[in-house]
């Protein structure tokens, strides 16, 4: 495809997205003409190229794409979230700020869930949450001082406790926990289910893992593993990339497009699989090679 053709449905792909704002592939797909296969490859190219945003929430199995400063409008896809990520933003939202430590421990994994829109510092020691909108410096911390002694003789009365409202620091240290373990007490402990490793009498995975040696391919790492799909990060000719292994004869366009959703943006990723792709497939990967453009008659 010409480089002007990439240009025009790449700079197409964002004037859409200023009009509509945050949106759904399928969405896009279907705005400049093409399968998800196609679109998705150029939503990727603008992603790497820092013109184009992904949303950390989900709708069904999709991000939604953005472009920078649009983030307040994912506001309207909140209805999306599910019911405790849903109280837990409508908690943030009206409170604007939440100390960690004293909220309840489903609403603390909601809170890392949640990352469009509960942004984390830390202040004193303590982590806080802070809702996306809300500035740093709008954002204040409640403490208390201590009441001063009271007399003997005043003994009856009742001091009232004094709340001084001070205004954080603007360049507090924004923390990335989303992926840490949340601390939370023995009688409340929620148990995360361990990443599946494949076993050592795996025939499929040895089956891969011999087909990468005699292709002097280097598995970095194991990112994942199911019946069906083995997820690796590896490294050919000094550049690192991820292999999705099926464990399948024939591989279809949704398995392209599976694949593509778990990757990193801009990260390079292949396919293996045990037969050949569907032959409509193939030529559908050969044809894109030759393809100019695809135009719509007014």
């Amino acid at each position: 495809m010409p480089a002007q053709d990439i240009t025009r449905i790449k700079e197409k792909i964002i004037s859409f997205l200023r009009i509509r704002g945050p949106s759904l592939p399928i969405h896009i797909a279907k705005e400049i003409q093409m399968t998800m296969l196609f679109s998705s490859a150029f939503l990727s190219e603008l992603i790497s190229e820092k013109k184009v945003k992904l949303s950390h929430m989900r709708v069904g199995s999709s991000p939604l794409y953005l472009l920078q400063g649009q983030e307040n409008r994912l506001e309207n896809y909140s209805n999306f979230l599910n019911s405790k990520e849903k109280e837990a933003f409508a908690l943030l939202k009206e409170k604007k700020f939440l100390i960690d430590k004293k909220q309840e421990p489903a609403i603390r994994v909601a809170l890392r869930s949640i990352r469009d829109f509960a942004i984390p510092f830390k202040h004193q020691d303590e982590i806080y949450w802070r809702y996306f909108t809300i500035p740093e410096g709008e954002i204040k911390i409640e403490k208390e001082i201590p009441t001063p002694p009271v007399e003997k003789k005043q003994e009856q009365l009742i001091e009232p406790k004094i709340i001084e409202t001070s205004k954080l620091v603007s360049n507090q240290e924004e923390l990335n926990i989303f992926d840490k373990k949340l601390e939370i007490e023995k009688k409340k402990k929620i148990k995360v289910k361990k990443l599946q490793k494949p076993k050592k009498d795996d025939k499929f995975f040895d089956k891969v893992k011999e087909y990468l040696q005699k292709e002097n391919i280097e598995i970095l790492s194991v990112e994942g593993v199911n019946k069906s799909e083995l997820i690796l990060r590896i490294k050919e000719d000094n550049e690192e990339r991820i292999l999705f292994a099926l464990n399948k004869k024939k591989i279809k366009e949704i398995d392209i497009i599976k694949a593509f959703r778990k990757i990193p943006p801009g990260a390079k990723y292949s396919i293996l699989c045990l037969g050949e792709p569907l032959k409509k497939l193939n030529e559908l990967l050969e044809s894109a090679k030759t393809l100019s453009e695809i135009k719509k008659i007014e």
